[in-house]
């Protein structure tokens, strides 16, 4: 028999979505309120439709996380919280990719090293592993690879094609000497990747990864593509953007057909405490089961985008969620979370009594 083991698009069903929760020596110190309310609404959005498993970084940041879930009437019965010490927040790219080997899930463990060396990143690279170790995945099955790879730089149709970045993925610090022919193997024998669509152009200002696929063009199913796009000449981002959607016009589905391709517009320039330009996307969004978590940044754009993003999902409802705390850390709601596929068994540290027991019901 044929062994067939492929990374599932978003859409795929869900066991639950994993989170890294913020604390104080974080870099998100200064701003912890606003990013903990935005953390809370997030949990809020995916439990009632599918679980959340929380990492908190020790036991008393744990007991704080509950408390502070159940003060906010957050339905701890889709909490799953454990503990492992972690560097950032940013989970989606150091959270493991699970793959689906002839139909049953198995995580992936690729390297992480903070976009290219930029940050220190040693307990964000063992974070899942340490998970694993303690059961967080249920009896998983678990394989630690050594190419470095973070899951914002990829997107997937589920049926064998990938979206990427070449300014990410061949970046020098992440795998030197390796070239684009030996990450395409790599991708088909563990994604079971048939096409990689790489994209030259794009990149925004303040976008410290590289320019992340997440935040540039996503699949919504594995004929439309959804994109950042700049209508304003004056905006730097206007031809970087414009080329970009040049090169996704010219892509091909394997039926030899171009993709239906929407734009979704830029917020007006969101700038940091420093005078910079930060990377808000309406591209950063979350798929889940039966919804989509759109970020949003008090602009007029977020309706446009949200009526577009309706268009690309008629099926699922648009949860539109305010993300201007996150990007003040240069990432959205998709950096920060990390679906986990339906069959991944999702275990917390604590016991029913603690108010997030592990014998309920996966949706």
């Amino acid at each position: 028999m044929q062994h067939i083991q492929r990374l599932p698009a978003e859409w795929a069903p869900q066991s639950g979505v994993m989170l890294a929760w913020p604390h104080e020596a974080t870099d998100w110190a200064g701003t912890l309120a606003a990013a903990e309310s935005t953390y809370v609404e997030i949990a809020r959005q995916i439990a009632w439709r599918e679980l959340v498993i929380i990492v908190c970084a020790d036991d008393v940041h744990l007991g704080y996380v509950r408390e502070r879930l159940r003060a906010e009437t957050v339905d701890l019965a889709s909490m799953r919280l454990t503990v492992a010490p972690f560097n950032d927040t940013w989970i989606r790219d150091y959270g493991p990719l699970t793959v689906l080997s002839n139909g049953a899930p198995r995580l992936l463990d690729f390297r992480f090293n903070a976009w290219g060396g930029k940050y220190p990143a040693s307990l964000d690279d063992a974070l899942t592993g340490a998970l694993h170790g303690k059961g967080a995945f249920g009896n998983i099955a678990l394989e630690r690879l050594f190419l470095v790879l973070e899951g914002g730089s990829i997107d997937v149709d589920g049926e064998g094609c990938m979206l990427t970045t070449r300014a990410c993925l061949l970046s020098p610090t992440r795998n030197p000497g390796v070239d684009q022919s030996i990450l395409e193997a790599s991708f088909n024998e563990h994604f079971g990747i048939e096409q990689v669509l790489w994209l030259t152009h794009g990149q925004l200002a303040g976008d410290d990864t590289d320019s992340h696929i997440d935040m540039l063009a996503r699949f919504c199913d594995p004929r439309t593509i959804a994109y950042t796009a700049c209508d304003d000449p004056n905006d730097p981002h206007y031809a970087p953007l414009k080329a970009m959607a040049a090169e996704l016009a010219a892509f091909r589905t394997f039926e030899k057909q171009p993709y239906r391709v929407i734009p979704l517009p830029l917020p007006a320039p969101i700038i940091s405490g420093d005078g910079q330009r930060l990377p808000a996307s309406y591209s950063n969004f979350l798929i889940i089961n039966d919804a989509v978590l759109l970020p949003i940044y008090d602009d007029p754009a977020d309706e446009i985008a949200r009526l577009r993003l309706g268009a690309a999902f008629p099926e699922r409802e648009i949860v539109c969620i305010d993300c201007t705390a996150l990007i003040q850390q240069y990432g959205s709601l998709h950096c920060m979370t990390m679906q986990l596929p339906a069959g991944v068994h999702l275990r917390s540290d604590e016991s029913d009594a603690n108010g997030t027991g592990t014998t309920r019901q996966q949706r």
